[in-house]
């Protein structure tokens, strides 16, 4: 079984992407340089607003998560595969964050990625720095 959840979000000027355990997108409206893991701001939800079904599916050390971070009106996009955890809260009301490693808090969605912020293609991340862009995060839970 698959379950769908899809979050929007833009690029800013100070996306560095050079995070090497961790991404995140973020419904917040300012970036500092010092963000070097989040890639997408003013997200149209945090990880608290996803729905029950898909938080629940997550819930779950075998579920697998793949995600598809796409920039609209190009043909730019990466994937992410990462694994899901009974120990996951979701109850951040900003954030969310994918990371490498097993570390678990309430902004994290998924732990043991394949990628963090600083494996994305530059010349993704280069888009990204335009406030312009629209940052579209299809994410998709397969239960096994």
């Amino acid at each position: 079984m698959m379950i769908t959840e899809i979050v929007k979000a833009r690029g800013h000027p100070n996306i560095l992407s050079r995070h090497k355990t961790t991404f995140e997108i973020t419904k917040e409206t300012h970036l500092t340089p010092r963000g070097d893991c989040i890639i997408g701001v003013c997200a149209d939800k945090g990880i608290f607003e996803l729905s029950e079904n898909f938080k629940n599916s997550l819930k779950d050390d075998n579920a697998k998560l793949e995600i598809l971070l796409k920039i609209s009106g190009t043909d730019l996009e990466e994937r992410v595969n990462a694994c899901g955890s009974e120990k996951l809260t979701f109850t951040h009301p900003t954030d969310i964050v994918v990371r490498k490693s097993n570390f678990l808090s309430p902004r994290t969605l998924a732990i043991c990625a394949n990628r963090a912020a600083i494996d994305f293609g530059r010349e993704f991340i280069e888009k990204l720095k335009s406030s312009d862009s629209e940052l579209l995060v299809v994410m998709n839970v397969t239960e096994k």
